[in-house]
């Protein structure tokens, strides 16, 4: 659903806005003055669509375009193939994903939706409110730079470049160039599409170069952050099952969760889930510590089948099974309420009895914690602390704490930087790449749309000689792309606000 609050406030702030621009210009008084004051600025206001332009980067445009003549004539070629692969690419996409979604709405099965290549992001449902400016930031940084191979593009055909702008369409940024129609159409098919395919060009690129640095990281961050040491928390959720006096604090390394090692957030993740899909461990206690008195009781059987002996619901104890050490061929097992950060402090984790008596010089045996089905007991490692002991079902876990691979090597280092350059990169690619996907695909009022009239030009001009039948080929195919994406829109925006 919607969250509500947030469409009050944008609708709230947009009226206002829309308000007062009325208001100016009904005003006999401030009418003039207002409207040379948007002019000078290059502001337009309509209704939800602000938009501002300026001419000052055109000498900025004006010197890329001069930059190496040879090299940008086969960066902008190598543009032009890439725009057209990028189209039947788009296409094949699109189809992919509509066919994803239409068997999700068939099914409830959850995994369905994170098989979906492209999603459409609504902030505040899909997309965490916390995040919302690495969001607009990336959006934006993608939107400017993809204007900008256009411009430069434009400018080495010898098209002039009018203007530049960035303009708010309800909550979502953008940039836009404006080209000389007269000139743009003075040149010929091929130049038309190196233009047009610089957008999404530029937009890949982008995306690379986002995966590059993210990539190489840990290699930017070496002289002042280390990787490999564990898995540094930076966020606790309060409330949690990590939270709490002898939880995990903001600042503690993760080194093992049971038996599994932990060097980074990847280990973390994959521990959780071995953790999840495999029979509880047991753990090493000496015969003399199962004493009779640490019983509260019969063990009764829970709904599930499993059995339960602490019928106190204590803090502090866990109901145990084991084998009696002078019964261990009738294979029955025995059960027993014990405290358990006594019974597992400083104790091996075993499979069976076998594992005891290979590695403990007194007579010991394999203690499991009898839990439900999908619960497990986790012995969290994060030293100096002694261990947190958490018994849940372990994505309980997994989502109670943020972590990140980095380890500051000084103290008056942030922990939040290597998350805030990861979490932006990601952002710049996820983006940057859905834009070059979606203007490549060929539809009205996208990049899509000239890159497809240009191609058709360029190829078709031997084989279909009238231009009318070329026009009518191009309007069908982009009514057939455009149909393809209003759909996929309509289709996984739906999923996304209705489930």
């Amino acid at each position: 659903m919607i969250p509500v609050p947030l469409v009050v406030c944008v609708m709230a702030a947009w009226c206002a806005v829309y308000l007062t621009d009325t208001l100016l210009k009904s005003s006999v008084k401030h009418r003039n003055t207002y409207e040379s004051w948007l002019a000078s600025r290059g502001l337009m206001l309509s209704p939800f669509h602000l938009r501002w332009q300026t001419t000052m980067f055109n000498r900025l445009f004006a010197y890329c375009a001069r930059i190496n003549p040879h090299a940008l004539y086969l960066w902008f070629s190598s543009g032009l193939v890439f725009g057209v692969v990028s189209m039947v690419g788009s296409v094949v996409l699109l189809v992919r994903t509509l066919q994803q979604t239409l068997a999700q709405m068939t099914t409830d099965n959850p995994r369905m939706a994170g098989q979906q290549a492209l999603q459409v992001v609504v902030p505040g449902v899909n997309l965490p409110t916390s995040q919302l400016a690495y969001f607009f930031i990336a959006l934006l940084l993608s939107g400017v730079i993809h204007e900008l191979g256009h411009a430069v593009a434009a400018l080495r055909e010898q098209v002039r470049v009018n203007g530049f702008g960035m303009f708010v369409f309800v909550v979502y940024p953008g940039a836009f160039v404006d080209l000389f129609t007269t000139h743009l159409n003075l040149i010929s098919p091929i130049q038309q599409l190196r233009i047009f395919c610089a957008g999404v060009w530029h937009n890949f690129v982008l995306c690379v170069a986002a995966l590059t640095f993210l990539f190489l990281l840990p290699l930017f961050l070496f002289p002042m952050y280390t990787t490999g040491a564990g898995a540094l928390i930076t966020e606790v959720v309060q409330g949690s099952p990590a939270d709490g006096p002898r939880g995990l604090s903001v600042g503690d390394i993760v080194t093992g969760l049971e038996d599994c090692p932990v060097k980074g957030v990847e280990d973390w993740a994959n521990c959780l889930s071995h953790l999840s899909h495999t029979p509880q461990t047991g753990y090493c206690v000496p015969v003399a510590s199962l004493q009779p008195s640490w019983a509260h009781g019969r063990a009764f059987k829970r709904l599930d089948g499993t059995m339960d002996c602490c019928s106190n619901n204590s803090l502090t104890d866990l109901c145990f099974s084991y084998i009696k050490p002078q019964d261990r061929n009738s294979k029955e097992r025995e059960f027993a309420c014990m405290p358990v950060r006594k019974m597992v402090t400083g104790t091996r984790v075993c499979r069976s009895d076998e594992d005891c008596v290979t590695h403990s010089h007194t007579a010991s045996v394999c203690v499991t914690p009898s839990l439900e089905n999908q619960t497990r007991f986790i012995r969290v490692t994060h030293p100096p602390n002694t261990h947190m002991l958490f018994v849940g079902y372990p994505p309980h876990l997994q989502y109670a704490v943020s972590l990140t691979n980095f380890v500051p090597r000084f103290g008056f280092l942030h922990l939040d930087l290597p998350v805030f350059l990861e979490t932006f990169c990601k952002y710049v690619v996820s983006l940057s790449g859905a834009l070059a996907v979606v203007n490549s695909v060929p539809c009205f009022a996208l990049d899509g749309q000239w890159m497809l009239n240009a191609l058709l030009e360029a190829t078709l001009v031997t084989v279909v000689t009238d231009r009318q039948r070329r026009e009518l080929i191009g309007f069908f195919l982009l009514l057939a792309g455009s149909a393809l994406l209003a759909a996929n829109v309509a289709l996984g925006l739906w999923m996304v606000t209705a489930r």
